[in-house]
């Protein structure tokens, strides 16, 4: 029987509790995906977080498919060398054009905001008619239809493209009338169209959640953020930090960072940020 010494097993505990240890890695091509960051935190308050926002060549939603895939596999490099032993996906487009990609890339798990969305749209509407609002780029790709049709071929999809909405929400135009005006313009024809759940295929429109269900109620609004959360929460190994909320910390790193950036406090409310850094790629 081969025999231990107390320095290699203690060499194996430091080596465990490091790698438990390991932050979860978030990414978006902007702030939105920090409403991602928020739900994560508040499901897994034991859990480290690193954020990295590409801000610097916002929006994702406007690139062709190679770019943004050159982007995402440069920001997910950087999370894994800042140690991420999971990749959180907080970006539609990303998710639509990359996320398969990533994983073929990387040997860390990697999640996307698509599926984790339309499983929760499945289980929510009742007439088999639903929506997928999301930006032009996202809209574009059918990512959410395809997955759609993949569980559930029956089932009758109305997408529509609002990219209005996310400098609506970066101007921090939350409830303004224009912005109800916007929401009317773009949402009324899937009403007409009699879709009962539509899921918020874009990262910021979580953020305008109370003023489209004000608009319209009759709407059920699948929050993306809220779903990926609850899919990492489900699948992450839990960090030995204790039973104690808030031992987490989370680092927000930012390509650019700029004082137009007035909309950063809304999407924080709630929660603590440790650090907030610029770096390049």
């Amino acid at each position: 029987m081969r025999s231990t010494t107390p320095l290699s097993w203690a060499r194996r505990l430091v080596e465990a509790t490091a790698t438990l240890k390991r932050p979860i890695g978030v990414f978006d091509s902007g702030l939105g995906g920090l409403t991602v960051l928020r739900e994560l935190r508040r499901l897994l308050p034991n859990e480290d977080f690193i954020y990295l926002g590409d801000t610097a060549r916002l929006p994702y939603g406007a690139k062709s498919r190679r770019i943004v895939q050159r982007y995402s596999m440069e920001v997910a490099e950087f999370l894994i060398q800042h140690n991420a032993k999971q990749i959180v996906i907080a970006c539609n487009t990303a998710t639509a054009h990359a996320e398969a990609v990533l994983r073929e890339a990387f040997d860390v798990p990697v999640i996307g905001v698509i599926e984790p969305g339309v499983r929760a749209l499945l289980q929510q509407t009742r007439n088999g008619r639903i929506g997928v609002i999301g930006t032009r780029s996202t809209i574009k790709s059918a990512a959410y239809t395809a997955a759609i049709k993949r569980q559930a071929p029956d089932l009758q999809v109305f997408a529509r493209a609002c990219p209005l909405f996310v400098p609506l929400v970066e101007e921090g135009w939350i409830d303004k009338r224009i912005t109800r005006l916007v929401i009317q313009e773009y949402l009324s024809e899937l009403h007409r169209e009699e879709v009962d759940t539509i899921v918020l295929g874009c990262t910021h429109y979580p953020l305008l959640k109370t003023t489209i269900q004000q608009e319209f109620p009759d709407f059920t609004l699948i929050d993306s953020s809220f779903e990926v959360a609850r899919a990492v929460q489900a699948a992450v190994d839990p960090s030995p930090t204790g039973d104690k909320p808030g031992a987490s910390q989370a680092v927000v790193y930012l390509t650019d960072i700029t004082d137009q950036m007035n909309h950063l406090e809304t999407l924080l409310t709630g929660m603590n940020i440790d650090r907030l850094e610029e770096t390049r790629l």
